[in-house]
């Protein structure tokens, strides 16, 4: 069973203002600090989950987002 989850209305304005903020970044080294950041955010993100999931007794591990190509 696949579980949707759905953002609050308050995150998808965040969303939409970082939107506006990268999409207003025209310096190319700023614009890679932010994709550093935000590649550690979800490792982070994404480690925090497996541990919510295996204290729970959930073996499987979340998706990995596909790999770009290049």
């Amino acid at each position: 069973m696949e579980c949707k989850i759905e953002l609050s209305v308050g995150q998808q304005f965040e969303i939409e203002r970082f939107n506006r903020v990268i999409d207003a970044t025209a310096d190319a080294s700023q614009l890679r600090d932010l994709a550093k950041q935000l590649l550690q955010a979800w490792h982070t993100q994404r480690a925090a989950t497996t541990w919510v999931m295996q204290q729970q007794g959930i073996t499987t591990t979340p998706p990995a987002i596909e790999q770009p190509d290049g």
